[in-house]
Formats: structure tokens, C-alpha cells, sequence
């Protein structure tokens, strides 16, 4: 995967013009686009890590830097989000990528007859329709909270979701091991470290499942709840990604 990753940075090291990252295009060059003395310089690293980065040897690069060499080689977003996925890192900005914009979203799953809401790679909850907020009290029923409501967070530290859950403890395990194949490599990264920290400490019963290491997929399947005012409710989950922003994932409730 490294010599992937120095194989792309290179290519479009390549078609940059000094232009257009301000530098003078003036003298004889020997090699088209920037040198690599030139981006290591705008990207404030050493010229020999960069030779190593682009050579494929094990060296690490942090978010940050790759959201600099970015900027600086002007990806699409696309292109970024390969960038990213090559270097086995989150990008910093995900949650700003291009499209679809917030409106849209909301869009998308107000049109869902049927409880929908959309996960981001944290499992914050970005958008969702009144089905969704109706079925789930407690949790995208709170309007009030200036953070983004967190699938995780309601599963385990809400009483509500004890109660709404029809065999809460199989899906707390299940919902678990989702999230661990879900972020991968990336558990260690910021925010996702926090958010594990934080849960390991509040819930004695996500501190005893996380140190398991299972490893789901995220299927879908029958759901089952206990509505206080609804009664007994039962749902198929469907769940997508959608084809512009892989980090959002589609959460849809079908009449079973």
C-alpha cells in the first residue's frame, strides 16, 4: 500500500505547475511539476522524508499533513478521499467534503416513508426524518443538545433504549462488533479514540464487550422494539453507502 501511496503523490507532485502554488517557473527544470524539494517545502517536512513517502518506505503520515499536501496539489475530492484511503488515515475534513451538502441529506431521508436516518463514521446521527425521530425517544427526538446525537452513546447510555430495544443485549454486542469492522485501523485516531474512551468509561457493559474484538458486518436484518406509545414495532433494516461520501452510511427502517 506504501509504494501505492508514493506512486500517486508523485504523479500529481508531477502535474503541478510552480505557478500555480506560487512559486517562480523561471530556470530550466528537469522534471515536469514541482520538485519534490518544492513540495516538501510548501508541505513543511524534510525533502528526505519526503523521497522516502514517495519511494514506499514505512514511514507515517499524519492527517494533517496529508490535508496539506492536498491543499497543496489541489486534489478533487476524490482524489482526497484516495489520498486518505491509501494512507490508511481519516480525513480531518470529512465531515466538509463537497457533496452531498446538508440540506441534501435532509432531503433524502425526509422523502423515506418509513424511519431513516444517516450515520457518519463516528456514528453521529447527521440527518434523519420525523418516522425516525417518532420511533426513536431519547435519541433523534432531542433537539436541544448542541452535539450530534450518537447511535452509540443512546445504546448504551440511555435508559430509553433499554426499554425501546427488544433483546437489548444481543444487539448491544452485535452493534459493537459493527462498529469495530466499521472504523477499522482508524480506532486509535481522534475523535473515534475519545469516543471509545468515553464509552469504556461510562458503561461497564460496552468496557466488557469492547476488548472481545468481534467483528461483524453491518447486514441489516430484523429489528424489533417496544415503543412506549406505540407498542410492539417491527422493521427490516436496510443500510447503504452513499456512492459520494463513503463515510455516510444510509440507515433505513422497512415495514417488516
Amino acid at each position: 500500500m506504501q509504494d501505492k501511496l508514493g506512486d500517486f503523490i508523485r504523479a500529481h507532485r508531477e502535474r503541478i505547475t510552480p505557478e500555480s502554488v506560487g512559486l517562480p517557473a523561471g530556470g530550466r527544470r528537469r522534471t515536469p511539476g514541482l520538485r519534490r524539494e518544492e513540495l516538501a517545502q510548501l508541505c513543511d517536512v524534510s525533502p528526505t522524508w519526503l523521497t522516502w513517502l514517495e519511494q514506499g518506505r514505512e514511514v507515517s503520515a499524519s492527517g494533517k499533513l496529508l490535508a496539506r499536501m492536498a491543499e497543496v496539489l489541489h486534489l478533487s475530492a476524490a482524489e482526497r478521499s484516495y489520498l486518505f484511503s491509501l494512507a490508511e488515515r481519516l480525513d480531518p475534513q470529512h465531515d466538509a467534503e463537497a457533496a452531498p451538502d446538508g440540506e441534501s441529506l435532509d432531503d433524502i431521508v425526509a422523502a423515506i416513508d418509513a424511519p431513516a436516518y444517516m450515520l457518519d463514521r463516528q456514528w453521529d446521527a447527521v440527518a434523519w426524518n420525523a418516522h425516525a425521530a417518532a420511533l426513536f425517544g431519547g435519541w433523534l427526538d432531542v433537539a436541544s443538545s448542541s452535539a450530534r446525537p450518537n447511535l452509540l452513546r443512546f445504546m448504551f447510555r440511555s435508559a430509553a433504549a433499554r426499554g425501546l430495544i427488544v433483546d437489548w443485549e444481543d444487539r448491544a454486542r452485535r452493534l459493537v462488533a459493527e462498529f469495530r469492522a466499521d472504523i477499522g485501523r482508524h480506532a486509535g485516531q481522534q475523535p473515534l479514540a475519545s469516543l471509545i474512551a468515553d464509552l469504556s468509561q461510562d458503561s461497564a457493559e460496552f468496557r466488557a464487550l469492547w476488548p472481545l474484538q468481534d467483528v461483524v458486518s453491518r447486514e441489516g436484518g430484523l429489528r424489533r422494539f417496544q415503543h412506549p406509545s406505540m407498542g410492539e414495532l417491527s422493521f427490516n433494516q436496510v443500510t447503504l453507502h452513499l456512492a459520494k461520501r463513503h463515510d455516510l452510511k444510509l440507515v433505513m427502517l422497512l415495514p417488516a
